[in-house]
């Protein structure tokens, strides 16, 4: 799999990490959390769009099949069955 997008030169990539690797771990972690929350809100607002009958458990519910994928969330609602 490559990379590294098609408009961009291998001289920018290497300047990217090096700029992303001085920033340290803790800044690359939060990076990380907050572009999860903004994918996350992205994810939920194009579910109300396209579902503006769903109430707020099934926003909640197709939001996390569309982030973990159908495989894992049948296995989810499976475990929470057996709860029930």
């Amino acid at each position: 799999m490559n990379t590294m997008p098609a408009d961009t030169t291998i001289e920018t990539v290497r300047k990217e990490f090096e700029i992303l690797r001085r920033l340290g771990p803790q800044v690359r972690a939060r990076m990380a959390f907050d572009m999860s929350d903004s994918l996350r809100r992205i994810v939920e607002a194009g579910v109300r769009h396209r579902h503006p009958d769903f109430d707020e458990k099934k926003i909640r519910l197709q939001v996390l099949r569309l982030m973990i994928g159908d495989k894992l969330y049948r296995q989810m609602l499976k475990g929470t069955e057996k709860r029930s």
